[in-house]
């Protein structure tokens, strides 16, 4: 990550909307809608975070934790800001939130096309456990992938 750009992980807020709303279109082809985000920042098992360089959102993930098992909903990182280590962050700020709430296990789905992401979820030592079909708008696979937390 350039020196210059400093980022830090926080909370998302409701104020944060925008920006992250803004990332997730361009990110996705079937966007989260702001409700979607509203939902996150209202239920108390959900912890949403923004990764901020100054009044910039440059990422966020969504993920939710109840009892023994987490799941990562949500994660994007701003095409400006990709390739800076920023989604590894998140990740590691996920893993670590889940483990403080109690999860044994964290789990996401993944586009089977998303060889970057898959990548890294790998290096954060998640393995592939199963595979949903034509999940993403009834046309690309879905990988499933888990990592134990204790």
């Amino acid at each position: 990550m350039p020196t210059s750009l400093k980022i830090r992980l926080r909370p998302m807020t409701e104020a944060d909307l925008e920006q992250v709303l803004a990332v997730e279109i361009a990110s996705f082809a079937a966007p989260w809608k702001r409700e979607h985000f509203v939902n996150e920042l209202e239920a108390s098992h959900s912890f949403p975070f923004v990764a901020a360089s100054e009044d910039t959102i440059a990422g966020y993930l969504c993920m939710m934790s109840l009892f023994e098992e987490a799941q990562i909903l949500d994660i994007a990182v701003d095409q400006a800001h990709r390739g800076l280590g920023i989604a590894r962050m998140l990740i590691d700020r996920g893993i670590s939130t889940a483990r403080e709430n109690g999860a044994e296990l964290l789990s996401l789905e993944v586009r089977t096309s998303n060889i970057a992401a898959i990548a890294l979820y790998e290096k954060c030592g998640f393995i592939n456990t199963g595979l949903r079909k034509k999940y993403y708008e009834g046309r690309e696979d879905a990988l499933l992938m888990e990592k134990r937390l204790k």
